[in-house]
């Protein structure tokens, strides 16, 4: 189904106008014809004029319903019965077939996203309760028959999907994305706010499992053959950017375009996260004490041989082994020392 644009007039005040000088015209016909058949003065043009005006009063809020208004960024895909006719998408008000029929299958569905075109619940709520009368269900529901094609931003909640590794993680992600086709969007699919909202959780789900949390030995993320070190924490703007593509492909057919993914949570499942953390502590003590020992032996080296260059103190072997074991214990500990000051003897 490919998108036709109608290009209609924007004579729905002309047409209003119309209609109304229609129906005054048709009262005035009646208190006229009344008045004439009072005063027995039953000519056939004085009650064609009434049958006339009767029939018009009758039926004249028909021409009413072809008047459509429309503010910018709303469409309405218009139907004549059951055959697409076309779509109005420029603002205006306009006149078009009072028997065309709108359609947006759509227009009820709220999902965890911006706003939809004609926010009108709150006033039909506060209607409802000022007449007394309850209404079911959630209370943003629009009525509208428009299509938005402003750019709406969907947050869908948090999965939770096991990466590469096979440790559950919780993510979500925000998509911002607009409706480009609104035949396709419309024909194509049943409802393309939950089609869009499913294809996310499987895009999701298809790319997250690709990489690990962190950065793994022998893991390939590209597809290359290659380990790489693509992880889920460290290339988030990567994993985002195939996350909008994979939505994409899937999305082409139901006439949206994904304008971007982004990672809005990520965090390991509550089941394991103590148990990463302390992983992650364990790894952050085992660098920290790699430094230490780096520039511990860097510095025993440093006085060794400044000793040995200035000719301070002659050391044998064993005196160099005890000098080095007080050195690393002076420089690696995790509390001062107490020193012990030799009054003796050095040998």
């Amino acid at each position: 189904m490919n998108e036709k644009i109608l290009s209609n007039k924007k004579n729905g005040m002309g047409m209003l106008l119309l209609f109304c000088l229609l129906y005054l015209i048709a009262i005035i016909g009646c208190v006229l014809s009344a008045i004439a058949l009072e005063h027995e003065f039953d000519a056939p043009p004085v009650i064609a004029g009434l049958v006339v005006s009767i029939i018009w009063l009758c039926i004249g809020w028909v021409p009413f319903l072809g008047l459509k208004v429309l503010k910018p960024q709303e469409a309405l895909v218009l139907t004549l019965f059951g055959n697409y006719i076309g779509t109005l998408k420029e603002a205006g008000f306009y006149f078009v077939n009072p028997f065309c029929t709108s359609v947006n299958p759509a227009s009820k569905t709220k999902l965890s996203q911006s706003g939809d075109v004609d926010n009108n619940s709150k006033k039909g709520a506060n209607l409802s309760s000022l007449l007394g009368v309850s209404t079911t269900g959630t209370t943003e529901e629009s009525s509208s028959k428009k299509i938005s094609l402003k750019v709406m931003t969907l947050n869908n909640s948090r999965q939770k999907i096991n990466d590469c590794l096979g440790n559950p993680i919780e993510i979500g992600i925000a998509v911002t994305w607009r409706v480009v086709d609104t035949a396709k969007a419309v024909f194509n699919v049943d409802n393309y706010k939950e089609y869009l909202s499913l294809q996310c959780d499987g895009a999701l789900r298809n790319i997250v499992r690709i990489y690990p949390y962190d950065t793994a030995p022998d893991v390939d993320t590209t597809g290359d053959g290659k380990a790489d070190e693509g992880s889920l924490r460290g290339s988030s703007e990567i994993v985002a950017a195939r996350i909008r593509e994979e939505i994409q492909t899937k999305v082409t057919d139901a006439g949206l375009e994904i304008i971007e993914a982004r990672i809005t949570y990520l965090a390991y499942a509550p089941e394991i996260a103590a148990v990463m953390l302390q992983r992650q502590q364990a790894s952050a003590i085992i660098d920290a004490r790699k430094m230490i020992v780096d520039g511990a032996v860097g510095m025993v080296e440093m006085a060794l041989d400044q000793l040995s260059e200035k000719e301070v103190v002659e050391l044998d072997e064993e005196r160099k082994a005890a000098m080095v074991s007080n050195l690393l214990v002076v420089l690696c500990g995790n509390h001062d020392t107490q020193p012990i000051i030799n009054s003796g003897s050095l040998y």
